[in-house]
């Protein structure tokens, strides 16, 4: 049986086939009606602007604040010199330092340059030098005073280490970690020097021996004040009393 002639457009009927359907040619209505579309975007678009135009100009709020009045009343006097501890500390630090008891002996060790120890002095009492340099510089050392002397017992130390203390309070940290170091000695007790914080006294029971050297006994202190921190040493052939570390870190700080 012969099949009759397909029409241009139209695909061919399958009768039986569920879902067929003849395709369908694409009009124009399509095209027309995108066309509306956007012209009535652009007559939107040029409607609002000249009915804006048209608009008087808003003033734009002043830059500037109100000027708000000053409270009445005098300005605090500043503190006098011996009362404000910016003016102490930024002066001769060495002037802070406890002074030697009478009778008194020079040390026989090294300490310092008139009063001053460099930072390279410093970091040399430590066994990692070097490291304990870079640390230093990197938490801002700006100088340390020191002063010490003989007894007929005892062999006094006492440094004052201040920093810039611009991004982190380097002084506490110095004196968080001398007191670890100190409580972690066998055979030690410890103590808080009275109106500072957390400034600790350690006595170490045991003396040190090292070979050659007699038996030396020792005792600490640490403490900070502000951008300053405290380092007292005391060594002796006897035990060091409480009383004596005690006395000397309160004495200290009460010049701070």
């Amino acid at each position: 049986m012969g099949v009759g002639p397909v029409v241009a457009g139209e695909g061919p009927e399958v009768p039986g086939t569920p879902g067929a359907s003849p395709k369908r040619a694409r009009g124009r209505t399509g095209v027309l009606v995108a066309v509306a579309a956007v012209l009535g975007v652009v007559a939107g678009v040029c409607a609002g602007y000249l009915v804006q135009a048209d608009r008087e100009p808003t003033g734009l709020p002043p830059l500037s604040q109100p000027v708000l009045p000053q409270a009445k009343g005098e300005a605090p006097e500043p503190l006098p010199a011996d009362q404000d501890r910016r003016v102490r500390t930024d002066g001769d630090l060495r002037k802070l330092l406890i002074k030697k008891p009478r009778g008194a002996q020079e040390p026989d060790w090294p300490m310092g340059n008139d009063g001053w120890m460099e930072l390279a002095e410093f970091a040399g009492y430590y066994e990692e030098s070097g490291d304990v340099f870079g640390g230093l510089v990197m938490d801002g050392f700006r100088r340390a005073a020191v002063t010490g002397w003989s007894g007929n017992d005892h062999n006094v130390e006492i440094r004052l280490i201040q920093f810039r203390q611009e991004e982190t309070l380097a002084a506490a940290e110095t004196v968080d970690n001398s007191q670890y170091w100190a409580d972690d000695e066998d055979d030690t007790d410890s103590w808080l020097v009275p109106g500072t914080g957390e400034g600790r006294v350690y006595v170490h029971h045991s003396p040190d021996p090292e070979s050659g050297y007699e038996p030396v006994y020792g005792a600490e202190a640490h403490i900070w004040r502000g951008d300053i921190a405290v380092e007292i040493w005391v060594y002796g052939d006897k035990p060091v009393p409480k009383k004596m570390i005690m006395d000397l870190a309160e004495r200290q700080m009460e010049r701070l």
